[in-house]
């Protein structure tokens, strides 16, 4: 994998890996709100609970893969993920500091005065047509 990033990056290529990482709490925590909430619960497959199982051995493949794939050319960037939204929003900020961009020129925008016609009256909706208002 190293070489074929590398030939990534040669050729132009602007390569950015992050790294959303948790705490086995935290992954426990999620797992548990997942099985005590019927929305959620379409989130876990057998292959979601064995990795689960195998925590420790999983980290330790993890570890590896990132210490083998860890290249100069393409480095990895590891986001504290236990709180999601500040993971994020800590990932896009440091993915906005790696990308060079230019603030994009806008032209003014108006809205136009809107035309009333005096015959205009505006049909009333079947009701059938109607979704049932329930909230």
């Amino acid at each position: 994998m190293p070489e074929f990033e590398r030939m990534l990056v040669r050729s132009g290529i602007v390569l950015i890996k992050y790294w959303f990482s948790i705490t086995d709490e935290e992954q426990n925590l999620r797992f548990q709100m997942r099985i005590h909430a019927p929305l959620k619960q379409r989130k876990l497959s057998p292959m979601d609970l064995e990795p689960r199982r195998r925590w420790e051995e999983y980290i330790k493949i993890k570890e590896g893969m990132l210490e083998r794939t860890h290249i100069p050319e393409a480095r990895w960037r590891i986001v504290e993920g236990v709180n999601k939204k500040k993971g994020r929003l800590n990932c896009i900020h440091r993915l906005l500091q790696q990308i060079p961009y230019q603030e994009v020129h806008h032209d003014n925008v108006a809205l136009p005065e809107r035309e009333h016609k005096p015959n205009y009256f505006r049909t009333p909706i079947p009701e059938e047509m109607h979704v049932p208002t329930v909230y």
